[in-house]
């Protein structure tokens, strides 16, 4: 069984994520709504996995998921992070890529690959 922290603005997609999660076996160690949280909770509680979405309102750290994974992924190089993207942002996925992310999917989701990425990361 694996921890994963789920970041996503949408408190909707939150509860999809972790109704996924939790049905594959997992545990949702942590839930944030933006890439500020993202980077604290991850930092809190070191979690096997984290799905994150690209598209957030800014903070003060983070201004979206991709700067909130390019810092996680700076402070903890080992970091497993899955970015979540709705369909059309080829070019946001291929920055987080490059940035450190492992891998991506596409809202709307899929059960069959989130539990692709629990199985392959955690």
């Amino acid at each position: 069984m694996g921890t994963v922290l789920v970041v996503d603005d949408a408190k909707f997609m939150r509860a999809v994520l972790t109704k996924i999660i939790i049905e594959s076996g997992h545990k949702v160690i942590a839930e944030a709504s933006n890439g500020d949280e993202a980077i604290q909770k991850f930092q809190q509680t070191k979690p096997d996995l984290v799905l994150m979405d690209i598209v957030m309102p800014p903070g003060t750290k983070a201004k979206d998921g991709i700067e909130a994974l390019k810092q996680i992924v700076a402070a903890n190089p080992t970091a497993k992070i899955v970015m979540v993207s709705s369909y059309g942002q080829q070019a946001l996925i291929a920055e987080a890529l490059k940035a450190g992310a492992k891998d991506f999917i596409v809202k709307p989701f899929q059960p069959e690959k989130v539990m692709e990425a629990l199985a392959k990361y955690c």
